[in-house]
């Protein structure tokens, strides 16, 4: 029997990072895994503009929320309960909320709620007081009354039961996808360099949110360190891409108090052509964060064909395998000792760039995909 599929997208804005590309992925693929599928879809009026350029767009049903801005109180009422009575009257089977809100009340409908992690509650820092409050409260709340939980990595799983008090056996783990084939470079990537005002030296490059449990901090921290000898600082650039915040400007501060400042490159939001670019010509992709939820940067940069180097905790090393280089995130020497191992040993990058290549084989969107429709049976069976 064919499903009726209602997505909450409300949170869906121009730059929604990770949660975007899950949205953004996940469709197409659901469609894919089982055409005769009905896909209704609620946006806001944040919602990007790529929802209609996507060529599987027009296969889905878009209702726009008239509500004002992400995170208004009427965002939060329609997610939790506007939404739950329109799917009742809409004739669907589930709603899935793809990042962590699904309707609270749904009468005799099944719903999903995608809880991405709990950084929120253990890195209180990595986010601002209202937004802790308002998970603090809800997310326990949509977790119990959801039919099904999804989480993206075992270790997601067992840190979102154990934190939020939720029978792990409701969750449902179906692991997010990486594009074998990723776009192409430029013909000449190296101008990339001039572009964003680069210099020659070898490329540490670090794709991740500027957020504080990403560990920038430790990032240039370990480049300064001199511990191993001569400072990465002194023959190598750490570039870090993104769009600046206050926690990019203490990033600045460190940077000039330890006197890396030239070493250390801000290049703002760039281009998705720029950033194919940078991968290409960087030495090692390295990514010190505390905790992640799934960790698709470092599967982003293995389908590129760049070594990496990310922290032992157990979100990264349950997707990366044997095809990363492991370092304790809170001492920065650890750090430090993986760049330099990356960038001096040609033998050991060109190793795990050929295992990286094999474990992105291990994660698609279809195999997403079909593990989401196995959730959304399993709650439309339970309901």
């Amino acid at each position: 029997m064919s499903l009726k599929v209602g997505l909450n997208l409300a949170y869906l804005v121009e730059d929604s990072g990770g949660s975007g590309t899950y949205a953004r992925q996940l469709l197409p693929q659901l469609l894919l895994a089982e055409p005769e599928i009905e896909l209704t879809a609620w946006v806001g009026t944040t919602a990007p503009a790529w929802i209609a350029r996507e060529p599987w767009a027009q296969e889905v049903r878009w209702i726009r929320l008239p509500v004002p801005g992400l995170g208004s109180p009427w965002h939060l009422w329609y997610e939790l309960l506007g939404i739950g009575f329109d799917g009742r009257h809409r004739g669907l089977d589930v709603v899935h909320g793809l990042a962590y809100l699904a309707p609270l009340v749904h009468p005799g409908l099944a719903t999903v709620a995608t809880i991405l992690d709990v950084i929120w509650l253990e890195h209180p820092q990595a986010t601002d007081g209202r937004f802790r409050a308002v998970m603090g409260t809800l997310a326990p709340l949509v977790g119990r009354s959801s039919t099904r939980l999804i989480a993206i990595s075992e270790a997601a799983r067992d840190d979102i039961s154990g934190a939020l008090r939720l029978d792990a056996s409701k969750f449902d783990v179906t692991p997010l996808g990486i594009d074998a084939n990723p776009p192409p470079a430029s013909a000449n990537p190296d101008g990339v360099r001039e572009r964003l005002g680069l210099g020659p030296q070898p490329i540490v490059l670090c794709v991740a949110a500027k957020r504080a449990h990403k560990n920038l901090d430790g990032l240039i921290r370990a480049i300064a360190d001199e511990g191993h000898g001569r400072p990465i600082a002194e023959w190598a650039q750490l570039v870090l891409p993104g769009s600046p915040n206050d926690y990019e400007r203490r990033l600045r501060e460190l940077a000039s108090e330890l006197g890396v400042e030239d070493a250390v490159r801000f290049p703002g939001w760039i281009s998705e052509a720029d950033l194919e670019d940078l991968y290409r010509i960087a030495s090692c992709f390295v990514l010190p964060t505390f905790q992640e939820g799934f960790g698709l940067p470092v599967l982003e940069a293995m389908a590129r064909g760049v070594p990496v180097a990310c922290s032992e905790i157990p979100a990264l090393t349950e997707v990366v395998g044997e095809a990363a280089l492991l370092f304790d995130p809170y001492r920065p020497g650890s750090i430090a000792g993986a760049i330099e191992r990356l960038v001096g040993d040609r033998g050991l990058a060109d190793e795990l760039v050929r295992r990286g290549y094999e474990r992105c084989k291990s994660y698609t969107w279809e195999r997403t995909a079909r593990a989401t429709l196995a959730s959304y049976r399993r709650a439309t069976g339970g309901a």
